[in-house]
This record gives structure tokens, sequence and C-alpha cells, in this order.
């Protein structure tokens, strides 16, 4: 029997498993601002070793991991080459530019990244007055806004050559880099190589109710500490969202392919209904689709929410729609049906 509400909105609306909330309330505590918490220092330790870092630094939400990176990689009037579609960039409330003084320069990325042929205009001239010095090379990877696509290693570390190659340090967001990896067969250090530090997010596929980490070098991470100080994130006993973010880490990321196979399954049966349907070139856990028009998308959408399937508008006549652990495969065909039926009758 199917379930309602099915909710399509994102993979941030994840609940914790019964044995997720075992292991929160049978988590072992300490004051994590003075480094006493083993739940978080192991949370810490097995991220550090899945990225293949030195280190890692538990934070409260892949927003403040972002803005901690950028705030260490970089001084306030520096620059960052950043794709134009980032979420960094246009979803995370302009901290690097208020909070961390800090000027984008955006590049195209529609394709996931930016392309190389692009990155050498952006960089501004060092012996000019007039430009801000770039420190930063930000990438994404999955990448929202090009519809979930998960961006090859090997691409990856040919941008990272390229900005060590000319002074810059590189920042992943990689809030869902497993499913990047899960997209491409391969494990999450690979997808981080050459990567000076990269976020992960454990409150999106991976089912936990809050968190990120930082990745980087033992170094890095010891500023980072710092700014996650000032920018308000330092956390007491921890261990107990830190045991879920470990509990995720152990246990859910390698059923990330159920989801990806659960969007291709959305996917083919709205394109068999006649629907438009944004692919990714290396799709993951997210669809994109098109509304007859724009006046009637908000039609569709509360035409679908009576019936108890529930996502988000993406632009006046788009949908996206993400799936997760707490979607069955077979509430992914449901929930597929009842928006080609819906499509069908406006």
């Amino acid at each position: 029997m199917v379930s309602f509400p099915i909710d399509l909105k994102s993979d941030t609306v994840t609940k914790p498993s019964a044995a997720m909330r075992k292991a929160m309330s049978e988590a072992e505590v300490g004051d994590d601002v003075y480094g006493e918490d083993p739940t978080v220092a192991r949370l810490e330790h097995t991220a550090a070793e899945l990225l293949g870092k030195e280190a890692a630094l538990y934070v409260t939400s892949g927003t403040q991991g972002n803005l901690v990176s950028l705030l260490t990689h970089c001084g306030h009037g520096d620059s960052v080459i950043i794709g134009r579609g980032a979420h960094i960039l246009n979803f995370e409330g302009g901290g690097l530019c208020s909070l961390g003084g800090i000027f984008p320069i955006p590049v195209d990325d529609a394709s996931g990244l930016p392309a190389l042929a692009d990155l050498d205009p952006a960089v501004p001239d060092v012996t000019n007055v007039h430009f801000t010095r770039a420190r930063l090379l930000c990438l994404e990877n999955t990448h929202n806004r090009a519809g979930g696509q998960a961006s090859a290693p090997e691409k990856t570390r040919a941008l990272a050559d390229w900005a060590h190659g000319r002074g810059l340090a590189v920042h992943m967001d990689g809030a869902r880099i497993f499913n990047a990896a899960a997209a491409f067969g391969t494990n999450a250090s690979e997808m981080a190589q050459g990567m000076d530090s990269v976020q992960i997010c454990l409150s999106k596929g991976l089912g936990a109710p809050m968190g990120s980490l930082i990745c980087a070098s033992r170094d890095f991470i010891e500023r980072a500490r710092f700014w996650r100080k000032k920018v308000g994130g330092g956390l007491r006993q921890a261990g107990i969202v830190a045991a879920a973010g470990l509990y995720a880490l152990e246990h859910n990321v390698a059923r990330l392919r159920e989801d990806h196979e659960n969007a291709a399954l959305i996917g083919a049966i709205l394109k068999n209904a006649g629907i438009t349907v944004s692919s990714a070139a290396r799709p993951t856990n997210m669809i994109y689709f098109k509304a007859k028009s724009a006046e009637l998308a908000d039609a569709l959408r509360s035409a679908c929410l009576r019936r108890g399937v529930v996502f988000n508008k993406s632009a006046p006549d788009s949908f996206r729609l993400v799936t997760h652990l707490d979607v069955s495969r077979e509430q992914a065909e449901t929930a597929a049906k009842v928006i080609a039926e819906e499509y069908g009758s406006l």
C-alpha cells in the first residue's frame, strides 16, 4: 500500500529512522567546543577518511559549512570565481558578500562545471590596482540548478589543476557528493581529489536531521574552527545529532543508487505522458519538468497536492522533483502517474 503524502520537495524532508533515533538516544556526549564530545570526534574522523582528507569539522548546515570554508580561504575584499548557478551564490543569503566581504566573479556553469576556456579571462590581473585579488575557485557536485548533474572526477581534477597552477585554492560544495560518487560507481574520496576543502551534507539524501562537515587538511580545519565559532556554529553536547550523521555515513550511502533509479523511473513515466523533462547528462536524484504553461503551473501543483503528491516550482512554468530514502519505488511510480494524469487533465 502506498502511503501519502509523497513528498518530493527535496531530499532534506527525510525523517530519522528508528535505528537512527536509537543511535542518537544512546550517543556518548561531551562539550564539543572544548573538543570533548567523542561522538563528534568519531563523526569527523569517519568523514575525513571517506573524503580522503586529513581532518573534518562538524557544522550545523551546508550553508554554514560553505561560508566557514570561504571565510577560511579568503580575506575581506578578495574574490572567488564561482558558477552563476551555484548554490553558494544563489541560495545562501549572500553570506559570502555580507559576512565575508568576498566578491564573486560569476562564470557559466550551466552544464554543472565551468569550462576551462572561460576561466582564464575571469581571473583579475593582480598587477592592476583596479581589480580584486582572486583567491578561490568554487565548484559544486552534484549541481542542483543543472538538474542534479554529477560531474566526473577527472573533470573536477582538471579544474583544480588549473586553479592551483594560478595560485588559487579550490572549494567544492559537495552537499550531494555521495550522489555524484554513486552516479559514477566510485567513492567520495575520488570525487574529492584535488579539492582543498569539501563541504558534505548529512541532512539531504543521507537522511540525518541536521549537520554538515568540512573536510580538508588539518591546518585548514584548525583555522576553520575559529571561523565556525565566530559565526555562532560552536555546539556543546552535539554528539546526539552527530550520532545521526555517523549512522547516515555508515548505513545510507550505498542505498543512494535506489534514489537515482526511482528518479529515472519518474522521468520515464513523465516523458511517456508527453511531459517535457530536463535530463542531466549524468543524472542523480532530481527530475525537472515543465507545465504546459506558466498559467497552468500552479493549477497542476495544487491538483497533485490534493492527491497527496508534494513538490515545488523551480521556475514560473517548471518544477523539481527529488527522490530520497523516504520515497519507495512504489511511491515514486504512483507520484509520477498522478502528475501525468493531472497534467493531461489540464
